[in-house]
This record gives C-alpha cells, structure tokens and sequence, in this order.
C-alpha cells in the first residue's frame, strides 16, 4: 500500500509537490507540510525503500551525505543554532529523514526536548506564496554546497 512518502515523491516526481525544495542525488528536499520550527525540511528518499537497512553501503553514504548538506543549508539560511535529525519508520514504512532546524529563542520547556512535543495543531502550515522565498534560499544553499540536482536527474 503506498505511504504518504510514496505519494510525494510521485509528485515530485511529475512536478506537482509544491513542497519541493530540490533534488539531491538521494532523493528529495521537501519543506515539512507543518512548519512547527520556521525550515522544518524532510529528505525523501528515491526511489521510495523501505528503511535505511534496505539501502547498501554506498546508498546509506548517499542518504546521509545529503540530509548532512540540507541541515548545513538549513544553519546558514534560518540562522538555528544547531540541527535535529531524525529517521524514524513506526508510522510510515518508507525512508524519510526529518531536518529540524533549532533555535535559541524557543520556549525554555520545549528546547532541549524532541519537537514532537510543540503542538503541532497550533503551527503554521505550508503556504506557498510565504514559503516560496525561504524555499529558494534553502535551494540556493544546497545547491552552492553542491547537493542540487536537475530534476530529471
């Protein structure tokens, strides 16, 4: 049965995820449908497998190449102060990467704790016509870093 991730990277894919950021070799740089933490961005990877353990040697170098550079673009563009990474699979079985980006200013009793805790009901979520700017800069980064690709690509 195809997961949300499935459904994303086909529309990635055909052009049609207005979350996309870029394409990296591994996959897919896509900004969170929720922003709980202003450049919330996932790493889908593609072709869509199960878990990192479905990946070889050189397949998980790649993986984790890429969510390095999304997190280094995400530092330089937000101004966060460090990076949250989590590769999770208890919901969704396809692997994915969460890219959180982590700030000084956040509320004392959320900080140091997982951003599951936030209520993410209270975020913001994705619009476009305010995301498409941060998008951009995101793009930009990874690309100066070496890490955008060609759709097609």
């Amino acid at each position: 049965m195809p997961t949300l991730v499935h459904r994303r990277v086909e529309q990635a894919r055909k052009g049609e995820n207005p979350t996309v950021i870029c394409r990296v070799q591994s996959g897919w740089v896509v900004l969170g449908d929720v922003q709980v933490l202003p450049g919330y961005a996932l790493l889908l990877h593609d072709p869509v497998v199960e878990s990192l353990n479905s990946l070889n040697d050189a397949g998980r170098q790649v993986f984790f190449r890429d969510m390095g550079l999304l997190g280094d673009a995400l530092l330089e563009v937000t101004g966060a102060e460090r990076i949250n990474y989590e590769i999770l699979g208890s919901a969704v079985s396809a692997l994915h990467a969460h890219v959180f980006p982590r700030y000084p200013d956040e509320p004392v009793g959320l900080r140091e704790r997982p951003v599951w805790f936030y209520d993410w009901e209270q975020a913001r979520h994705f619009a476009p016509e305010r995301d498409c700017a941060l998008m951009q800069r995101i793009a930009s980064a990874i690309g100066q870093l070496g890490g955008c690709r060609d759709a097609e690509g």
